[in-house]
């Protein structure tokens, strides 16, 4: 095919859709029916509507092959090990007995069985449910939900494309079950896998799918030869079946690398690839394998992880390019737009020349679609399109927002000695020691306790004006001093305030810091029903006035024991946002540190004398291939130190991370240079404490005890038994006790159980440790 057809041809589709609704319709009917509110007939019903209005959207913007089988009541890789029939021992009677319940309590656990892991998508803020495989794992196939969900597509009269997680990914992405030893590795599984997936292609085929789209980001990173081997067997294997739809394999957030060549030869029909990240490096390898001759590419040119408009100039100029490169040239965005809110055009308060800037997920759909018919037609039949682009692009370049000649001169002025604490670890925790007189195996939370009913109605009613600021402060003081009485009735050495003042983490301090702007409707998936506003960072960061000290202040007004000032980090503030796009991260970075720099010296001075900066997001932002991960840590870690680097030697520094894979960066961890480091523990068994070990970590830390993401009230006795597999790894003068995470998400009464276990399993141990 000539280029000139190429163009002609080209198409617009999307990898994936965001699944909440414009109201979260989705969160609202599973919470419904997780309390019994709604049955399983209602949430079918909600899910198949909400699939229903996203292709019509998706249809009606000009998209041309809509997406199926992305759609999730939980996670798609979760999804996954329903499809093949993944299913741990110990929740196999439950899926047995009620499918759907059962997949619940895979993903949320119940009183008497653990949920499955939980950890971050790649370097993504979305979490995913951890396969469990094993050397007796049998796979099956079950492909009811992809097949009703393609047959629903159908009858709309549209063309669909059913989403797989592809076979290799699905086993990288796998860790071994409980009791099956570490040195498992679910990739020895793949020829038993393949024949389950060569049954979901012939089901899908005979249902009436011409492509089918297998994702396979695990290929992004650095692979090993086997690895690869296993790729090429697996697409041989596959793309030999006869009677199978055509294959379209997709990669997403980075190159391929070493995959591409293995890719390129693969007997598949298609590639899907990501040019927003590095893509003259991607063109010059697509280059250098010969393109992809006769078959299909779609290039991922519109950024399907942030919010900024598109350069369509730029993407023009990248396809063009492409054309000569395969036989057939459709248009995407670089990955599935689960990462971003669905529409920019809701957001009322932000300011219609910054609204300009923006793309959420039914923006960049358009922006996908035209593309494709420039592509297809030629510039002058965009012209219309291209002019409003540039004036957008040349508008967000020349405003004051996105430059503060002081805030660019406080980050030049910034010497390494600012990024020091004054004295060495080991000193200040004999002087922390001696302030605190903390007990051993002291107890403490991560932060934030439940936000009641009461609490999000005295916001909205802030909101609405029918309460003042006073009334709603008294609900917040309120609520600290609940919290402060229940911790100390409870017996938690450090205390937290609880955060009943903030709506969430990140967006708390966004909307009180300059350069940050926050949505009233930019909802994002970051697991199951948890869903979050991430703030977008349009311009240069500083903070004019106190955040947390007054809170922080009354609630250690309450009480003799040490109150935590809470904060977030500087590389959380980043990754939990929209960050810009138009200057180096690590500029950002510590133009954030220094706001928050402020923040702790304030506390300080005020006698705070614990003080937590959370960086659950360090691991999450690592970079996926491994030649990009020491400058990206070294300004990461930097960034926290400048937060920190001010105070006393005697007032101790916190951080906190959870739901990631900590082994990668134990020695990022030590750089931090933090004096205690809390980790979610609880559903990896206390892996991160045998991690920390290895490393020779010198410094205090809390491997959680208690596992926050799910329903279920450990029993004191559990979390002993915890705690004492944590003192197998960790000295019991470093050890500390807390859970997994914050305890926003919980009830109030799972929490009081679950605390009072906690404390009772601190003391058991510290017995049985001062026991003769």
């Amino acid at each position: 095919m000539t280029a000139k057809s190429a163009a002609a041809a080209a198409r617009a589709t999307v990898y994936g859709y965001p699944r909440q609704g414009q109201h979260r319709e989705l969160k609202k009917a599973v919470e419904g029916y997780w309390k019994g509110r709604a049955d399983a007939h209602a949430l079918r019903a909600t899910a198949a509507d909400l699939r229903r209005d996203n292709w019509r959207s998706l249809a009606e913007a000009g998209i041309h092959e809509v997406p199926t089988g992305d759609f999730s009541y939980y996670d798609h890789v979760l999804d996954t090990s329903v499809m093949v029939g993944a299913i741990p021992e110990r929740h196999r009677a439950a899926v047995e007995a009620d499918p759907l319940d059962g997949y619940f309590a895979m993903a949320r656990g119940t009183q008497d069985v653990a949920p499955l892991e939980m950890t971050k998508w790649f370097d993504t803020n979305y979490h995913y449910l951890v396969p469990e495989l094993g050397p007796d794992t049998v796979f099956t196939a079950d492909s009811a939900k992809q097949v009703a969900e393609l047959g629903e597509a159908l009858a709309l009269g549209l063309t669909p494309r059913p989403v797989l997680v592809g076979p290799v990914t699905y086993l990288l992405l796998a860790k071994p079950a409980p009791g099956v030893g570490a040195d498992f590795e679910p990739l020895t599984l793949l020829d038993r896998l393949l024949p389950v997936y060569a049954q979901v292609l012939a089901d899908l085929r005979a249902a009436g799918a011409e492509w089918i789209q297998l994702d396979e980001p695990a290929l992004v990173q650095d692979r090993t030869p086997a690895e690869l081997k296993a790729t090429e067997r697996s697409y041989r294997e596959l793309g030999g079946l006869a009677d199978r739809p055509k294959l379209l394999v997709a990669s997403y957030f980075g190159r391929l690398g070493d995959a591409l060549p293995v890719l390129a030869k693969a007997p598949v029909e298609g590639l899907a690839l990501d040019f927003t990240e590095s893509a003259s490096a991607h063109l010059d390898a697509l280059a250098g394998v010969g393109g992809l001759p006769g078959k299909r590419l779609v290039a991922g040119v519109v950024d399907g992880r942030n919010i900024w408009v598109n350069d369509l100039e730029k993407s023009l100029s990248t396809l063009g390019t492409l054309l000569g490169l395969a036989d057939r040239v459709d248009v995407a965005a670089s990955c599935s737009l689960l990462h971003v809110p669905l529409d920019a055009s809701a957001e009322r308060d932000i300011d219609p020349r910054i609204l300009r800037w923006l793309a959420f997920a039914r923006q960049k759909t358009t922006e996908i679609a035209t593309l494709a018919k420039g592509l297809g037609q030629g510039t002058d039949a965009i012209a219309a399109e291209l002019a409003a682009n540039r004036a957008g692009l040349a508008s967000r370049a020349a405003s004051a927002i996105t430059h503060d000649p002081a805030v660019r001169a406080r980050t030049t002025a910034v010497t390494d000695t600012d990024a020091r604490r004054s004295q060495p670890y080991t000193q200040r925790a004999t002087a922390q020691r001696a302030h605190l007189r903390l007990p051993l195996l002291p107890t403490t939370t991560i932060g934030s306790f439940p936000q009641t009913a009461e609490l999000r109605t005295a916001r909205a009613e802030l909101r609405t004006g029918r309460i003042d600021v006073a009334g709603y402060e008294k609900r917040v003081r309120a609520e600290i001093g609940e919290v402060i009485s229940f911790q100390e009735k409870t017996g938690i050495d450090v205390l937290v305030h609880g955060e009943a003042e903030r709506n969430d983490m990140v967006q708390y301090f966004a909307e009180q810091l300059t350069g940050y702007l926050a949505t009233q409707h930019g909802w994002v998936q970051s697991y199951g029903t948890r869903y979050v506003r991430p703030p977008i960072l349009a311009g240069d960061i500083s903070r004019p006035e106190p955040m947390t000290v007054r809170w922080t202040t009354y609630a250690q007004s309450l009480t003799t024991k040490p109150v935590k000032g809470m904060l977030t980090g500087p590389v959380t503030m980043l990754a939990w946002s929209f960050v810009r796009d138009d200057q180096p991260l690590a500029d950002t970075a510590r133009q954030v540190a220094l706001a928050l720099r402020d923040e702790v010296d304030d506390l300080e001075s005020a006698g705070t004398s614990v003080i937590q900066v959370d960086e659950p997001a360090l691991r999450e932002t690592l970079p996926l291939r491994a030649a990009d991960r020491p400058a990206y840590l070294d300004w990461a870690t930097q960034a926290f130190r400048l937060t920190t680097g001010g105070v006393r030697p005697d007032t101790q520094i916190h951080t906190h991370m959870c739901y990631a894979e900590f082994g990668d960066i134990v020695q990022a961890i030590d750089d931090l240079d933090a004096d205690v480091i809390s980790l979610e523990a609880a559903r990896s068994h206390m892996q991160v404490a045998r991690e920390l070990a290895a490393h020779g970590y010198p410094r205090e830390a809390g491997p959680g005890v208690y596992d926050i993401h799910s329903p279920r009230v450990p029993s004191a006795d559990e979390a002993a038994r915890l705690l004492r597999t944590g003192l197998e790894a960790i000295p019991a003068e470093r050890l500390w006790v807390n859970p997994d995470c914050g305890l926003k998400t919980r009830a109030w009464p799972e929490t009081r159980a679950s605390l009072e276990s906690l404390v009772t399993a601190a003391l058991t141990v510290r017995a049985e440790l001062s026991a003769p």
